[in-house]
């Protein structure tokens, strides 16, 4: 589907399961490559990006079984450590086959093109780099972006110089069969690195230290199977989150994992005044024994920072405000009263500011200095045909035309396209002599 048409103003009420963490999935199932015995995992997503890497492991003669949301993974037969070229520039998550191919065969090569990095969030590898030459790779780029281990690779103290998510994810597979103990220092903690370090335990891998920025992997030989349930997908719940708060009706939220939104807690209760609520549920699809209740009446109010001053809404790595929630905090934001809020993302500012122009209808912004704005909450959103540059924007659009006012299809000036100057002139003469011709008469 390449449009949504939503007719917003309308209460919305129920219970709703969050998919698994679509970027846990990846990893989790590139993880079956460092073992000869199958690896089962529940609550898979089933979407594109998923399906993409389980096509890659396929080409590289893993045995993929999937049966729903549960996939069965083999790769005892494993025949090459060189994904197909055209899959692998696809999708990001692709990079992090490149831990486990190094650390099972010792070589890992991809026929791709590594194009210049022409903005600020563009996506870098050198972390990556400096976590393989740390455990002993060479890396070579000639028509091909090849890593070599031919003697193995050994455990090392390694200070990352960024919390990068894909990175730790690369270094925790590669550790896991290194020789000795590995250290990782700055490492990212988001829950779906902490997923995989669950895996890993269970795969025999002894890790400390999951949950913070320090790991410590202790190398083995050899791994064996396991099973494992795919965490729920804590964007997807702050996207509920703030669906709920911003429409009538109770949303009730099952599957989810408390110590996730503790962060979500301090920005969307504390901050903008939500009111939910955590629930003992044991009924709980993945297990998690938690359900999040979004109360059905709302009285949504920014809370001012001492002496009185606009709060702000910062996004950092985790465990901090995750940067894909802060266009789904603006919209609610213009929904609360209060002098406004000040987001703040730092991390991944292009798509918010390129999603900024509709996310909130016609509430008031006023940009200061990128990637810095400001929003006071007006009125509700008047509804308008919109592009969704990234699937977070996307989100936010869909949040802001929930509680909009006007069609969806009438277009609001701003949506209008352009009429160039020659055109202008044409119809500007046409009129001219219109006017003249009944002055006439």
């Amino acid at each position: 589907m390449s449009h949504f048409a939503i007719e917003g103003g309308h209460p919305l009420a129920g219970t709703v399961v969050p998919s698994g963490n679509k970027n846990a999935a990846m990893p989790l199932a590139e993880a079956c490559l460092l073992t000869d015995d199958p690896i089962t995992l529940h609550n898979m997503p089933e979407i594109g990006d998923v399906e993409t890497v389980l096509d890659l492991l396929r080409g590289l003669g893993v045995d993929v079984q999937r049966s729903g949301s549960t996939v069965m993974l083999c790769a005892r037969n494993l025949h090459t450590s060189e994904p197909d070229s055209r899959s692998f520039s696809q999708i990001r998550g692709s990079l992090t086959l490149m831990g486990p191919l190094l650390a099972r065969c010792g070589h890992f090569a991809v026929k791709t093109t590594v194009k210049r990095r022409r903005y600020r969030a563009a996506k870098r590898i050198d972390t990556h780099l400096h976590v393989f030459r740390s455990l002993g790779a060479s890396f070579e780029r000639n028509h091909h972006f090849q890593l070599d281990a031919p003697n193995g690779l050994r455990g090392k103290d390694i200070l990352l110089d960024e919390q990068s998510v894909t990175a730790t994810e690369n270094a925790l597979m590669a550790a896991a069969l290194a020789r000795g103990t590995t250290i990782l220092r700055n490492a990212a903690s988001e829950p779906h690195v902490q997923d995989l370090c669950h895996l890993l335990v269970a795969m025999g891998c002894p890790i400390q230290g999951i949950g913070s920025n320090t790991l410590v992997i202790q190398g083995q030989e050899k791994l064996h199977g396991a099973e494992f349930t795919v965490g729920p997908d804590y964007v997807e719940i702050g996207s509920y989150i703030g669906l709920g708060a911003i429409t009538p009706g109770e949303l009730r939220i099952e599957g989810i994992v408390p110590d996730h939104l503790r962060m979500m807690e301090m920005v969307f209760v504390d901050r903008l005044g939500v009111r939910m609520r955590v629930e003992h549920d044991p009924k709980a699809t993945n297990g998690s024994g938690f359900a999040l209740v979004v109360d059905g009446e709302q009285d949504l109010c920014i809370a001012a920072d001492f002496g009185g001053a606009v709060p702000k809404i910062d996004d950092q790595p985790w465990p901090a405000f995750p940067p894909d929630l802060m266009s789904i905090a603006l919209v609610t934001a213009t929904q609360a009263k209060g002098d406004g809020a000040d987001p703040r993302e730092d991390v991944r500012w292009p798509p918010l500011l390129r999603g900024q122009a509709r996310v909130d209808g016609r509430a008031d912004h006023s940009m200061r200095s990128a990637p810095r704005c400001r929003r006071r909450p007006q009125s509700a959103p008047v509804g308008s045909t919109s592009p969704a540059p990234t699937s977070a924007c996307g989100m936010a659009l869909v949040l802001a035309a929930c509680c909009r006012r006007r069609h969806p299809h009438r277009q609001h000036p701003a949506d209008r396209p352009r009429v160039s100057a020659d055109r202008r002139k044409t119809e500007k003469s046409w009129r001219t002599d219109q006017s003249a011709l009944k002055n006439d008469a």
